[in-house]
């Protein structure tokens, strides 16, 4: 839930069997330190085309994964507006202002996290890192008609249809999906199941101040407007594992329409 963001250092004491474990993420990838790895080639998208969030048959393969997984949902985590990071991951120690992930488990147990969740390599994971574009406002697009929504979904527990598709592609401006991380980690909420393979982009998203903003300061993290708003929603960097990182290949995304909202801070 949400609130297991407000004091993770306690995890690995309150649940030592899941989240202090020896694979746990997120971490500081320190880039000089990343391998070359010839593997991690490009990824192959089927059926993003289609007009639901994550339904069945959305697909993901290549990449160097060791088979298709069946993507599931999008969220993000954040830290206080666009002046205080709220990254997971870190590069070089950099915290980026937020970060965007697509989680995905193995097609092979049919939508069953549970499955997942008993697999080393059960779930895999594409990070992309948000960061601020100081020269606009109210870009790109996408993120404008994505934060919109942002007004029917202040509590916890709430949801919202859109009344138009956003594309994936459209979220993920000026990437380049060639240049990427690899490593093994874990959920990065607990139960910290150490289950996925990571994918983090080395190159960010740019979003304008004010969308960013509206993220701390419009989502609360209880049922009521009381509450308080939602803010660092991120889990600390743990200890370091080993890094590769792709070629120069190139990744072509065929990402499709968002019609739902699903998760925003959690997995």
């Amino acid at each position: 839930m949400l609130f297991y963001f407000i004091d993770d250092a306690t995890w690995p004491s309150n649940i030592p069997k899941f989240c202090n474990g020896s694979r746990q993420s997120p971490i500081n990838i320190v880039s000089q330190d990343a391998t070359l790895d010839t593997n991690l080639t490009a990824f192959n998208f089927t059926n993003y085309d289609i007009k639901v969030t994550f339904g069945s048959g959305v697909a993901l393969s290549g990449g160097g994964l060791s088979g298709t997984y069946d993507s599931l949902q999008f969220h993000l985590h954040w830290g206080n507006g666009s002046s205080v990071p709220g990254s997971e991951h870190t590069v070089d120690g950099k915290r980026y202002p937020m970060e965007f992930h697509i989680v995905s488990i193995k097609s092979q147990y049919n939508g069953n996290t549970s499955l997942a969740t008993e697999d080393s390599t059960g779930a895999a994971a594409l990070g992309f890192f948000i960061d601020v574009d100081e020269n606009t406002t109210g870009e790109p697009a996408a993120w404008k008609t994505l934060t919109s929504y942002l007004s029917n979904i202040t509590l916890e527990g709430q949801s919202v249809t859109m009344s138009e598709g956003i594309s994936l592609d459209d979220l993920l401006p000026g990437v380049n999906r060639s240049r990427y991380y690899r490593y093994l980690g874990s959920l990065t909420t607990p139960l910290c199941y150490e289950i996925v393979v990571w994918t983090v982009f080395k190159e960010s998203v740019k979003i304008s101040k004010d969308l960013i903003d509206k993220f701390a300061n419009t989502v609360h993290i209880g049922n009521s407007t009381s509450t308080p708003l939602l803010t660092n929603c991120y889990r600390n960097v743990q200890p370091a594992q080993s890094v590769t990182q792709s070629s120069s290949s190139k990744i072509n995304f065929s990402y499709g329409l968002i019609v739902l909202i699903v998760a925003l801070c959690m997995r």
